[in-house]
């Protein structure tokens, strides 16, 4: 079906905020720079580092080319121990723009049937946001190992049930793609934590605002009306992926759109909220601040801080009583895979899907760091509908 805004209005927009909801620049000189896909370009000295443990290849399949452009965004078809052996997309011109950016043959006209392909090991999914679970837990059951695009689910809590019985019956590897993961300050504050440098913390943000001037396009329209807490994993990572913990309760308050297809009326969910600012308490009895926002034009991105009983932390500088702090760079890529957009972190994400297929491990954002991620934010808009109402959030333990 065709986009509801067209692709050379779209690109009119400027000044957009970091991001999922973004589009990618395909590369071209008339396209403009959209902040959150900005490439990093790789270090050949740290690449030089990169040391190669395997010389299997795994076949891997993308399914997925829209506005973002994200099957091709991390890298996966540059990685030395990938295979790209298929590709699809609903979209017969983007599929084969993908097939052409992957330098790959083979092409299905829609996931369902790459999955019938025995002789695909893993699948990426950078499919519209509300068939992320369905589809992985498609991919699961027909055996292969499978990573998404964000967030793990959409709307509906008992899918997350569903996807985390898929992940753990299969024994297959699940990773969800979040970008804020191995962006440069929020990884630091991982190497950290693990090193003791904050204790527990007391007190943790996370910002995900993101402005634009006009509807995004997306299929079958799932952007328009978006509750921001459905797309929350950019800023619940500066609390789950520094820790590893959850979100355990949460108020959240919401405050109505001026924007018109953010009018309940206009959009399909009937969400009134622009802005949703959630708090949570943490798993570890801490608290979380936690925003999303669609409605504040200027400075946009993800951003966070953390305090600890031992330290805090804000962008890469640290204040604390940890005095020898470990390395807080991130590690080479292989040879020719970027770390890419969304703060330097595609390629990274890419590598970590592979190397834990190879080194037979779970991922750095594994089924539980994903639903942990994910969850807390449909629970919070939830909680804005009922005026900041206390509620409990289902957990997900490793």
């Amino acid at each position: 079906m065709p986009e509801p805004t067209s692709r050379r209005s779209f690109l009119k927009i400027a000044g957009l905020g970091a991001a999922g909801l973004a589009v990618a620049s395909a590369g071209k000189a008339d396209e403009p720079k959209i902040q959150g896909f900005e490439e990093e370009k790789a270090d050949q000295k740290t690449a030089a580092a990169w040391k190669q443990a395997s010389d299997r290849k795994i076949r891997m399949g993308i399914v997925g080319y829209g506005v973002c452009k994200f099957g091709a965004q991390f890298s996966l078809q540059h990685h030395p121990n990938v295979e790209v052996v298929a590709v699809s997309d609903l979209f017969p011109d983007r599929c084969q723009e993908l097939a052409r950016q992957c330098k790959c043959e083979k092409t299905y006209p829609s996931l369902e049937e790459m999955v019938k392909d025995d002789s695909i090991e893993a699948i990426f999914c950078a499919t519209d946001a509300p068939s992320h679970a369905r589809h992985c837990i498609d991919v699961l059951k027909h055996g292969k190992h499978v990573a998404s695009a964000v967030p793990a689910i959409w709307e509906h809590l008992e899918d997350a049930d569903k996807l985390h019985e898929a992940v753990k019956t299969s024994g297959l590897n699940y990773m969800l793609f979040e970008t804020s993961c191995y962006h440069g300050d929020l990884y630091a504050m991982r190497q950290i934590h693990e090193a003791g440098g904050f204790g527990k913390l007391v007190y943790s943000e996370g910002e995900y605002f993101h402005y634009a001037c006009a509807v995004i396009p997306s299929y079958k329209d799932w952007r328009i009306g978006l509750p921001p807490q459905w797309y929350p994993t950019h800023s619940n990572a500066y609390y789950v992926c520094i820790t590893g913990g959850s979100f355990t309760e949460v108020s959240c308050m919401g405050m109505p759109s001026i924007r018109t297809e953010l009018q309940p009326r206009n959009n399909r969910y009937k969400n009134p909220f622009g802005t949703e600012i959630a708090m949570f308490r943490t798993s570890e009895g801490g608290m979380s601040r936690m925003g999303v926002s669609w409605d504040t034009p200027g400075y946009g991105g993800e951003v966070g801080r953390v305090r600890g009983q031992k330290g805090s932390m804000i962008g890469l500088n640290y204040q604390g009583l940890q005095k020898k702090l470990p390395k807080l760079t991130k590690p080479p890529l292989p040879p020719g895979m970027a770390p890419g957009g969304h703060g330097g972190s595609h390629g990274y994400l890419g590598n970590e899907f592979v190397m834990s297929i190879l080194e037979s491990r779970r991922p750095l954002v594994d089924i539980t760091w994903g639903l942990n991620l994910t969850v807390a934010g449909i629970v919070a808009h939830q909680s804005a509908l009922r005026d900041g109402e206390l509620m409990k959030i289902p957990q997900y333990v490793r």
